[in-house]
């Protein structure tokens, strides 16, 4: 049987995942494999080719019955696949500065490989979720973790521009200051950027900008005697879930951050669905049904005919960037007969 594979490479593990010409999944769930990418593009291509002889042993097939592969990596990079000259969090190693990865992985594998930004993958997947492969609906994706990505997806691409930017969702510039509770607050990004939504919808939004603003105003919290906010950070989620007053409120505030760029989304695109995914929303349903309610609250109000657009959390977290990687390199195989 021959199928396209889906590679998902991230700093410390890479995620796989095979798909069949009927678009059926052959894997369930994560199946991993050292990334070691801090150790150069050498080391790193060899852990690749390594993980996927071993993913597609696991699905019952050889390596030469893959006909295609789809990788995603972490920006910034080019469309086609080239790294940055500056360099990333993920691709620290001087080699990879302006490295082709997509084509130095094709020439590895001896197959072609297509490629895509893991915001990029991770709305593919979710956009297929709901849709399949029907290509006339539009959909606008966020997936918020250690930095907010996303993606726009119109008649079934991803729309990627001119040199690989398209999709940066999180730079783009918000009005935050039409939040309310934050008054004073002036959230910079590590893009250089004061008030895009990355700077107030992420990870990183809460160690650097919620967590200094919201302390002091809740002087005996348990977050404060931590001493640490990188640590005290990664607690938000859990204690805002149990409805602690301070965790929710940060989350109330990025959930209408998203309103507001939803907002100006709907106005650029006019999509069918909104999506949202990535490890702040990985909660129980009733956490992310209130979280989606007040993504609703902070929307300025909408034309009649625009206030009724879903909002989807986006299934499958752990693996979505494979299997938007996959749908990628499945598209291409049925373009150019591979499949």
């Amino acid at each position: 049987m021959r199928v396209v594979a889906g590679v998902d490479l991230g700093g410390n593990a890479i995620n796989y995942t095979l798909v069949s010409p009927q678009e059926q999944f052959l894997i369930e769930g994560l199946c991993e494999y050292p990334a070691r990418s801090r150790e150069g593009p050498e080391v790193c291509l060899r852990q690749i080719v390594d993980g996927l002889k071993s993913a597609v042993a696991q699905a019952g097939l050889s390596i030469a019955d893959v006909a295609v592969a789809g990788l995603d990596t972490p920006g910034p990079a080019s469309a086609s696949g080239v790294l940055s000259a500056r360099g990333s969090t993920n691709f620290v190693h001087r080699d990879w500065s302006g490295f082709d990865i997509r084509g130095n992985l094709a020439t590895r594998l001896g197959i072609p490989v297509t490629y895509l930004n893991d915001g990029n993958a991770g709305a593919l997947w979710g956009h297929f979720n709901i849709f399949g492969t029907n290509r006339e609906p539009a959909s606008v994706t966020v997936v918020i973790g250690t930095g907010l990505g996303g993606g726009v997806i119109i008649e079934g691409r991803d729309i990627k521009g001119r040199k690989g930017f398209g999709g940066e969702l999180g730079h783009v510039l918000l009005p935050y200051q039409n939040i309310r509770g934050i008054a004073g607050l002036v959230p910079e990004c590590n893009c250089g950027r004061t008030g895009d939504l990355e700077s107030v919808c992420s990870l990183t939004a809460i160690e650097k900008s919620f967590l200094p603003y919201f302390l002091p105003r809740y002087p005996e919290h348990e977050l404060g005697k931590l001493g640490n906010l990188h640590q005290a950070a990664k607690l938000v989620r859990g204690l805002a879930e149990k409805g602690d007053p301070m965790c929710k409120e940060i989350f109330r505030v990025q959930a209408h951050a998203l309103g507001i760029f939803f907002d100006e989304m709907i106005n650029t695109f006019d999509p069918d669905v909104l999506i949202v995914g990535g490890g702040a929303i990985e909660t129980g349903e009733e956490f992310q049904r209130w979280f989606i309610a007040e993504i609703h609250s902070g929307m300025p109000p909408q034309r009649e005919e625009q206030a009724d657009i879903p909002i989807y959390i986006m299934p499958n977290g752990d693996t979505a960037g494979a299997r938007g990687a996959a749908i990628e390199a499945l598209q291409f195989a049925r373009q150019t007969g591979l499949l």
